[in-house]
């Protein structure tokens, strides 16, 4: 049934906008329909701040993908990150009626009593995570549902992020004609297109080096257990080629990608770049050992920062399958070996490689796109919760969203046939149909009340200190 499910993602990054079309093959690989991107200008280290602009760059790439899957795009999988997310611990607890078995009606109203909680201003919940139950004197429980009890209780990562930056990205989507399925957490959805099973159970560090912000996801016994977004990425190694060899904000970006290495020993001493100059002024020169001192100084500076927040968790002796590198950052040259050195641990670069099938458009299995991979699978899941889930989503079958409609139905053609059938003609001579059932206003956002009880003990950690 998947097969005929269409699902996209929209990862909107501090320099790109992304959109993926993808949909299931029959041997349960994502096949990507479409892609479209524009350059993000209205975006800073994952937080949105020129609403316009923004929208501009959504409906380009919005258009892009349209025209290459040649489906309309209604309904999106949007990423949230940036070091304005913050998280606390809290326990919560309700009594039952009766000595009759738990069931998941009882855990998902002690889960919803968590979004009631008093968070500071200015800020709202995003996510509720819990950790382990406990049934009257009974501890530890990761699932409760089937224990016998009075009182149930729960330890929750209560996730939460700045009202502001919520509204401007739902204003943005929503002036793009767009609607979010669900509000997903980047570094969860990177893991999702990344880390093997196997990875997240013997314990691994996900290191997704993005423009703006470089986010930590650390997996142990196949769930998160810590997880952190650092304020900076590669646009900050930009900034410091741009000052230190003096050239223009789109040569310092082409000489990092064209010719940036990670540790200066790789690089010749004698091998010299010509950039255009100035009008009327003379060509620089630029010498790729100072490029790769420069890189190797930033580069190294942030490992240990990520390095460091592993091991304040201690969490950095637990990690055998080592670290993970991914997003645009991590196709610098050398830079797997900086991190072993840094580290001390067995580093790769990640590709979304392993749930993509054949798709003629090969630039999706670059690192850079990890998310936007991962945003695509996470729909997928939140349509195998609801296939899964009790009766009430086989009813919700009845009304299909366009964005979750048959790759058939998106060629033009007249108004589908559902509309016609949830108006009631009270003058019609044949019975007037039952109208369809409304979807829930909160159904979308199951996929996390479902998925996070897999990925316990996710925590966010804000780096308010900007000085680095």
């Amino acid at each position: 049934m998947q097969q005929d499910k269409i699902v996209v993602g929209l990862d909107i990054g501090t320099t790109k906008i992304c959109a993926l079309v993808g949909r299931k093959n029959e041997f349960g690989k994502l096949e990507i329909l479409g892609m479209g991107k524009a350059v993000s200008e209205g975006v800073s280290r994952g937080i949105v701040l020129n609403i316009d602009k923004t929208v501009d760059a959504i409906k380009r790439a919005i258009r892009q993908a349209e025209e290459q899957s040649g489906i309309s795009i209604g309904l999106v999988n949007v990423g949230i990150a940036g070091q304005h997310i913050k998280s606390l611990q809290h326990n919560g607890s309700i009594t039952r009626n009766s000595h009759d078995t738990i069931g998941p009606d009882d855990v998902n109203r002690l889960t919803q009593d968590m979004y009631r909680l008093v968070t500071q201003p200015g800020s709202q919940i995003i996510h509720v995570m819990p950790q382990d139950y406990k049934v009257d004197y009974e501890e530890g429980i990761a699932d409760p549902v089937g224990y016998e009890g009075v009182r149930l209780e729960g330890n929750f990562h209560i996730i939460t992020a700045q009202s502001t930056a919520i509204n401007n990205i739902n204003k943005c989507v929503t002036k793009a004609g767009l609607e979010i399925a669900d509000l997903i957490l980047e570094p969860l959805a990177s893991s999702m297109s990344i880390l093997s099973e196997e990875e997240k159970e013997a314990g691994v560090a996900l290191i997704d080096i993005g423009g703006g912000t470089t986010d930590l996801a650390v997996f142990k016994d196949g769930i998160i257990r810590h997880a952190a977004v650092l304020p900076f990425g590669g646009n900050i190694i930009t900034q410091d080629i741009k000052a230190g060899c003096n050239v223009a904000p789109g040569q310092a970006e082409q000489l990092k990608v064209k010719f940036g290495k990670a540790i200066a020993e790789e690089a010749s001493d004698y091998e010299i770049v010509s950039i255009p100059g100035l009008p009327n002024r003379p060509p620089k020169e630029v010498s790729l050992k100072n490029l790769a001192y420069i890189i190797e100084a930033r580069m190294s500076e942030i490992m240990e920062l990520v390095y460091a927040e592993i091991y304040r968790m201690g969490l950095h002796d637990k990690l055998s399958a080592g670290i993970v590198l991914t997003g645009g950052g991590s196709q610098l040259q050398n830079l797997e070996q900086l991190t072993e050195y840094i580290t001390g641990l067995d580093t790769r670069i990640g590709y979304p490689n392993q749930h993509l099938g054949k798709s003629r458009i090969e630039a999706v299995k670059s690192p850079m796109y990890a998310t936007t991979v991962g945003l695509v699978l996470s729909g997928y899941h939140s349509l195998d919760e609801r296939t899964n889930s009790r009766a009430p989503y086989e009813q919700e079958e009845q009304v299909i969203p366009a964005y979750y409609a048959p790759v058939q139905q998106a060629a033009p053609a007249p108004a589908p046939a559902p509309v016609e059938t949830r108006a009631y003609v009270p003058a019609a001579p044949a019975p007037a149909p039952v109208p369809a059932k409304p979807k829930e206003p909160g159904a979308a956002s199951r996929f996390f009340k479902d998925i996070i009880t897999r990925t316990k003990g996710l925590l966010i950690d804000d780096y308010d200190d900007k000085s680095y």
